[in-house]
């Protein structure tokens, strides 16, 4: 279910990690400080998507819409249907949700560890 191996999607994974947006960058910290309780990682492939955060043990991703989500929202309905046909929790917040409410999108996160 992984690919770990197919060279384009190392090298665009590597590339995201390098460029965090800030509000990737703020949910970012509040997950690898562990305040939920699970592992987390960040720009994770499965099958041959990119997902922006995951936390394998619940099976719950994380992604975080910026403007350029608009012109790729074919893209993004297709990428959501693989992964949840897979039987993955997908999370979906926008940047200007991260910006103002951030403490929000975290209290739906911590809801959604507790019930998967």
């Amino acid at each position: 279910m992984f690919t770990k191996s197919n060279p384009i999607l190392l090298e665009r994974r590597k590339m995201l990690r390098l460029n965090m947006t800030p509000e990737e960058h703020k949910i970012w910290k509040y997950l690898k400080s562990s305040r939920t309780g699970y592992k987390w990682r960040r720009q994770y492939s499965i099958g041959n998507y990119i997902v922006d955060f995951v936390c394998i043990e619940k099976r719950i991703i994380i992604e975080i819409d910026g403007g350029d989500h608009l012109e790729k929202i074919e893209y993004d309905r297709k990428r959501q249907e693989y992964i949840e046909s897979k039987l993955w929790k997908f999370l979906r917040f926008g940047n200007n949700e991260v910006r103002e409410n951030s403490q929000g999108v975290m209290e739906r996160v911590y809801l959604e560890l507790s019930v998967s």
